[in-house]
């Protein structure tokens, strides 16, 4: 039973955004709600409050609008190994151990059951980019191996995979392959097995997916650019994934544009409206995807094709692409302020 229960702890009337905070910052990405007796009155579970997000919630809004106030639970007299079966069973990660009285005791997690868990879903790690937006860092220097905190940022990425469970990466590479291939070599250093696929030409962000060998495993595969810096957790993902079944996921970050004049809405020539400083907010492309073997496997050997288009093409085919909001730390090293903004925030991050 985990020994940290007692610090995901909230009140109903705590916003989405305590609730934020308590997911992101505690391993146990959860939070149970309860009063002043400690009675359990819900669970916010990461996938409640992705879905919050979806649907434009306020993060101000408090959690028991959100909650759910009828969560699996499991008596104080269960065995663990009966909690943890119908963990699997349910496909969760955590169930409250209540009482006779309906007080919060404990909560038992899939995690502390799993810590030698290992995946067999391939990972495929872009690091094939020219970086020209961060020259002259990139000068002798691909991108993904450009220093966060003392590590190149792509290391970051290998060993969150490694901690996670996921044992067999893919690197793409094209520009000065053999800095990355000298450093990583074969993976065994951080326990996992690392094969390179090279472009030979640039074939945009999803033509490497046809130089992937043929005996890659039939899973589904985590795809992501290797300038990408995030927390997100990758279990969860493919939990949703693997749920869902969709042809692809596409993991998404909100983003918020504040117009920063009045804004007049209009009928012809009357003004019907106005609406000071709006704040717009739009969920844009991450960098980090999950494909199934049917669209990875599917694409050409040396097709040149970027993902929004691969996947706008299984769109409109009718196939299921669904999104995955992040709303963990989240950051594109594109250009030097994101760099530098990467040193100050690293150090500060739970991997």
């Amino acid at each position: 039973m985990s020994k940290d229960w007692k610090k995901i702890l909230l009140s109903p009337r705590d916003s989405l955004r305590d609730a934020l905070s308590i997911v992101n910052e505690e391993a146990l990405r959860v939070a149970l709600v309860v009063d002043e007796q400690e009675r359990l009155l819900g669970v916010l579970t990461d996938g409640d409050i992705r879905r919050a997000i979806l649907a434009d919630v306020s993060l101000n809004t408090a959690v028991e609008a959100v909650m759910n106030c009828n969560p699996l639970t499991s008596p104080i007299n269960c065995s663990r190994s009966e909690v943890l079966a119908e963990m699997k069973r349910r496909s969760i990660l955590s169930i409250p151990v209540v009482d006779e009285n309906g007080r919060l005791v404990g909560l038992e997690t899939w995690e502390s059951a799993s810590a030698h868990r290992r995946y067999e879903h391939p990972v495929f790690i872009m690091a094939g980019g020219f970086g020209t937006r961060l020259k002259p860092l990139t000068d002798n220097c691909p991108k993904p191996m450009l220093k966060i905190g003392g590590k190149p940022m792509l290391e970051i990425l290998v060993e969150r995979f490694a901690k996670t469970g996921f044992k067999n990466i893919y690197i793409s590479t094209h520009y000065l392959p053999e800095v990355i291939m000298d450093y990583f070599g074969d993976g065994q250093r951080w326990g996992v097995n690392i094969e390179y696929v090279h472009e030979d030409v640039p074939l945009g962000t999803g033509g490497a997916l046809g130089l992937l060998p043929d005996n890659i495993p039939d899973l589904p595969l985590i795809m992501m650019n290797g300038d990408v810096l995030t927390s997100l957790d990758f279990e969860r993902l493919m939990l949703f994934h693997t749920t869902h079944t969709p042809a692809a996921t596409m993991c998404v970050r909100q983003y918020e544009y504040q117009v920063p004049y009045g804004v007049i809405d209009c009928d012809g020539e009357k003004i019907v409206g106005m609406s000071e400083k709006p704040i717009h907010r739009y969920f844009v492309n991450a960098g980090v995807y999950i494909l199934s073997p049917r669209i990875f496997k599917g694409v050409p050997k040396g097709i040149s094709i970027d993902m929004p288009t691969l996947l706008d093409s299984n769109i409109n085919d009718d196939s299921d692409v669904l999104m995955f909001p992040i709303h963990e730390y989240w950051l594109d090293i594109g250009r030097p302020d994101d760099f530098h903004r990467a040193q100050a925030d690293v150090y500060q991050l739970e991997w």
